[in-house]
């Protein structure tokens, strides 16, 4: 069942909203290598804390676009495609929409 369209939105602003930060785009590209890391690993190499770290990541996590598993002790974090689909989705049709308008227009101004 598909969601309604206020639905759609809310989870784009979600995730746009989430991708809006340099440190969360940062953790992200460490994250599309696949396999699940932990918050040590993430902070390695940088000059952030763990906790801003699990801040970020909780972050993405309540846009869908991470997905966290317990793994003895520890946090184990993976990239959930899905999200970043649909709103590559929602951005095809928005170009589509502009497109379509940019091409009326342009009629309209070359008929004249």
């Amino acid at each position: 069942m598909a969601r309604s369209a206020p639905a759609a939105l809310r989870t784009s602003a979600a995730v746009f909203a989430a991708l809006g930060d340099e440190t969360r785009l940062g953790l992200l590209a460490k994250l599309t290598r696949g396999e699940p890391q932990s918050i040590a690993r993430l902070t390695s190499g940088t000059r952030l804390t763990r906790q801003a770290v699990t801040k970020h990541l909780r972050v993405l996590e309540g846009a869908g676009v991470v997905r966290s598993a317990r793994v003895g002790r520890e946090s184990r974090f993976v990239l959930d495609p899905k999200p970043l689909d649909e709103v590559r989705t929602y951005l095809d049709h928005v170009s589509r929409q502009w497109d379509n308008a940019l091409a009326r227009l342009r009629a309209l101004v070359e008929e004249q």
